[in-house]
């Protein structure tokens, strides 16, 4: 399977080919402070699957052995690495493909760290858009 994805402004662009060897609901303190979100949907991939298409991505060492890139004009996450505790993955931010949804979460991870309210989001009204704005 071949996959393709990129930044919010477009400068970046990649593809993975192959099958992730987890995709995974990521709740880590570290991954919150990084993306600004609640959690982070995570598909991991050999290092070898993953191709840098378009664009160049700068990287922060988050914590430690930590290494998280993203594109240096609109700060969009894309991949994590960290050698130390999962040697030649890559981690690619998974919502940032053109089609988030070919690779559904199979588990929830880091769950310790959750926001508590997190634990019953799902419980939570909803809404097809903005409460209050007509529907298409």
């Amino acid at each position: 399977m071949k996959l393709t994805g990129g930044c919010h402004c477009g400068a970046v662009r990649y593809s993975v080919e192959g099958e992730p060897q987890h995709v995974a609901l990521c709740h880590c303190a570290d991954c919150r402070k990084s993306s600004g979100a609640p959690m982070v949907s995570w598909a991991a991939f050999a290092e070898s699957e993953f191709a840098l298409e378009q664009g160049d991505l700068s990287t922060y060492n988050s914590s430690g052995t930590t290494l998280r890139s993203f594109c240096p004009k609109c700060g969009t996450g894309i991949v994590y690495r960290n050698e130390e505790f999962l040697p030649g993955i890559v981690d690619i931010q998974s919502a940032t493909l053109d089609n988030p949804q070919a690779l559904p979460a199979g588990a929830q991870i880091q769950v310790a760290e959750r926001i508590g309210w997190m634990e019953t989001a799902h419980e939570l009204p909803v809404f097809a858009r903005y409460p209050g704005m007509p529907e298409d």
